[in-house]
């Protein structure tokens, strides 16, 4: 069928306010993601409905998501809504009421999108105005290659937030002579390592991973997102994982006991690394840096070529492996004092962003 007898065929949109009846659209979903620019794992159906699972039942009312399909049933646009009251930063004690993408709050969610097939921008993006209507749209990180034109009238870029990446293939030799000289250090001392993928993910591997974040952080005196209380959430994931699709792990580990731990997902050729840990002991060996070297080396021989180190502008990024820094975007259409006075603060803060999980 041409595009512009798609044009004219007729809207075929239903609103979902349980995930439970999107099973059927799932793999549709994830066909039509794979075919746009920008698209990641944070916009799967895996993620999105692990999500709005996770909520607690008073809240789940409060999402819900418009799909269109076409005449063979094919999945052409989804809208992932959720209504909430939250701190649009830090400094603004004040919540606001608002509309955002369903996945993209407490879980640090990047490049997030509004996914459409050309033949249904239009009644997408009308969706969106209609249903934000009179209220503040709050979009924290959206990809460089969303469709933004889709926003309602008035909204506007606030900030951006550092997401640097690395291309990589089977021949990428990840990190410096030092971190090699550091792995062989390692190997002296009993440690090796597992990588996990995503078919053989399971609650003890999370449960290592969340233990061992929960430790690197106490040592560095940080708060994080990514603790016991998001368990839940993560055991959503592996669930609807599959071979090259979910959550993935890289273990160190001496004896058979985790000492530290790379987790992230895996999504059509992109690996997001997305939080870790490590054991204070292994500090001196920058066990670290060479998770992330022998995690970049492990991907690619699978067939990824990016290394997407998500939100976050430490140093290591770009000096130890060479990444590129790429921008996600804070869009905010702010209707009431707390959240124009929010923008303000955000505009005025604009500098590289740091993840609440890091």
């Amino acid at each position: 069928m041409t595009g512009s007898a798609r044009l004219a065929a007729p809207a075929a949109r239903s609103v979902h306010r349980t995930p439970e009846t999107l099973a059927p659209f799932e793999d549709g979903w994830r066909e039509l993601l794979v075919t746009l620019p920008g698209a990641s794992y944070f916009s799967t159906p895996d993620w999105i409905l692990a999500s709005w699972e996770d909520l607690p039942a008073r809240r789940r009312a409060d999402g819900e998501i418009v799909l269109w399909t076409g005449p063979q049933h094919e999945v052409e646009a989804v809208l992932p809504l959720l209504r909430a009251r939250q701190r649009l930063h830090p400094r603004i004690p004040v919540p606001v009421d608002c509309w955002s993408l369903l996945g993209a709050g407490a879980d640090a969610a990047d490049h997030g999108m509004l996914p459409a097939r050309p033949w249904r921008r239009a009644e997408l993006s009308a969706r969106l105005r209609e249903r934000t209507g009179g209220r503040t749209l709050w979009l924290p990180a959206m990809d460089p290659d969303a469709d933004t034109a889709l926003l309602p009238p008035g909204s506007r870029r606030i900030a951006r937030v550092t997401c640097p990446r690395l291309t990589v293939g089977p021949e990428t030799r990840a990190g410096s002579g030092g971190l090699r000289r550091k792995e062989r250090q390692l190997a002296r001392a009993g440690v090796s390592f597992r990588f996990v993928p995503p078919e053989s993910m399971d609650a003890a591997t999370l449960d290592a991973v969340l233990l061992l974040h929960a430790r690197r952080l106490a040592v560095k005196g940080e708060a994080t997102a990514f603790t016991p209380a998001r368990r839940d959430f993560h055991l959503g994931l592996q669930r609807r994982a599959a071979p090259g699709r979910g959550p993935a792990a890289l273990l160190a580990e001496r004896e058979g006991v985790p000492v530290g731990a790379l987790y992230g997902f895996l999504w059509e050729r992109t690996f997001a690394y997305y939080n870790g840990g490590w054991e204070a002991e292994f500090a001196p060996f920058s066990l670290g840096s060479v998770l992330h070297a022998i995690a970049v080396r492990t991907v690619a021989r699978t067939g990824v070529t990016r290394y997407d180190f998500l939100r976050g502008a430490e140093s290591y990024k770009s000096a130890r492996f060479g990444a590129v820094d790429r921008f996600d975007e804070q869009w905010l259409l702010a209707r009431g004092a707390s959240a124009r006075l929010a923008g303000a603060v955000l505009r005025a803060a604009r500098r590289p962003s740091r993840s609440p999980c890091a």
